[in-house]
């Protein structure tokens, strides 16, 4: 039986669990998209396990439905995706017509799931993990996804499928990276088809696994683990463990997008491959790598994702680099300044060396990548320390 569409919900909380002994909190943040309900069944689930064999020992474990009405409906979303409004100015935006007496259901369900989120922080006694959970238009496996900090990598490496750096980066708003720039350690988990049911089994997989990675996970639950761990290296079905973004393709409706049928939600593509067809005529792959998240459903502004795999030997180097701060190197290269408002920020201008710069930048985490003004500017969320 397939996950439903239109789900009953009593309220934005769907459970919480809180140990006597202070601890991490886990928030679990599901269905943002109203059109996508399995991450919502699954925490169900995962809930009702914990509360029959007595709940948490300690910390907190909270689950909130991300866009209430979108799952009541079965609507992605009413007027704008709610998972591009976390970002100051849309969010003042949002309380501006609220307090105009404009608000519409959108900025509502904005404003409540912050105001749910920042009450759980506030009530943490340990460090915040926030898991934001999805599921895609187009059939394939579940992969992660996260903000490129040294903390962040480390908890995602748990997860025995495929994590994605750098897709976190290429969109404006997404909910992870603002509750990253907030001192959480976040990440995203997309599931599985939106209808497929193993979608919530893959779901349910992580959240035990998260609790276990989080130290939340009562003793007693070691099979769950290991059940969940075997269910989703199960899935990887022998993809690359760590990908990186190299490209995204944005759209709009002027555009006449369409996918060309058959991807994956992560696909292999050969050099000169077919992938989808707009206005311009077609679009095809410039090299040999991987489109991640090819779009097949009218609402959005991603057409895909297009990666590349990360070997081990790459990661290790990056992270050696980033310990040592080697970023103080970059301003010996040529085209290459630091904003002076903002460390975390470089400029790159047109030239020679950008291509050198850019393999560097992305080494040392700097995936956010605008243009402005014909330079290419580089940005990276805060390093912390690792546990």
């Amino acid at each position: 039986m397939s996950v439903p569409l239109g789900l009953e919900l009593a309220e934005r909380e769907v459970g919480r669990l809180v140990g006597t002994a202070p601890g991490p909190t886990l928030v679990v943040v599901a269905g943002i998209h109203g059109n996508e309900p399995a991450g919502v069944e699954a925490a169900r689930r995962v809930l009702a396990s914990l509360t029959r064999a007595a709940g948490l020992e300690r910390g907190e474990l909270v689950v909130l439905a991300g866009h209430v009405e979108g799952l009541r409906a079965g609507r992605r979303y009413f007027h704008r995706d709610l998972n591009r409004q976390w970002t100051r100015d849309r969010l003042d935006a949002s309380r501006a017509r609220t307090l105009a007496g404009g608000a519409d259901e959108d900025d509502r369900e904005l404003l409540e799931l912050h105001a749910a989120v920042e009450a759980a922080i506030a009530r943490a006694r340990g460090p915040v993990h926030i898991a934001d959970l999805h599921t895609t238009s187009a059939p394939g496996i579940p992969f992660v996804l996260f903000g490129d900090t040294l903390l962040q990598r480390a908890f995602v490496q748990v997860f025995p499928i495929p994590v994605i750096i750098g897709l976190e980066e290429q969109v404006d708003g997404v909910l992870s990276e603002y509750w990253t720039r907030q001192g959480c350690v976040t990440f995203a988990v997309e599931g599985g088809q939106n209808e497929d049911p193993g979608a919530r089994e893959s779901l349910e997989a992580i959240l035990w696994l998260s609790l276990q990675r989080a130290g939340l996970l009562p003793a007693g639950h070691g099979a769950r683990v290991v059940q969940a761990h075997a269910l989703l290296d199960a899935r990887r079905e022998g993809l690359p463990r760590v990908l990186e973004v190299v490209e995204r393709r944005a759209i709009d409706a002027e555009d006449c997008f369409h996918m060309e049928p058959g991807f994956r939600n992560l696909n292999h593509a050969r050099r000169g491959q077919l992938l989808a067809r707009d206005r311009r005529g077609e679009i095809r792959a410039p090299t040999d790598g991987v489109v991640i998240l090819p779009l097949y459903q009218k609402l959005g502004s991603d057409g895909f994702f297009w990666g590349r795999t990360v070997s081990e030997t790459r990661l290790r180097a990056s992270k050696v680099l980033r310990t040592l701060r080697a970023e103080k190197l970059l301003e010996v290269l040529p085209g290459v300044q630091r904003d002076p408002a903002l460390p975390s920020r470089y400029v790159v201008e047109p030239g020679l060396g950008r291509r050198y710069a850019f393999e560097l930048l992305q080494m040392l985490g700097f995936r956010r990548i605008r243009a402005q003004q014909g330079a290419l500017v580089f940005e990276r969320q805060e390093d912390r320390g690792l546990r």
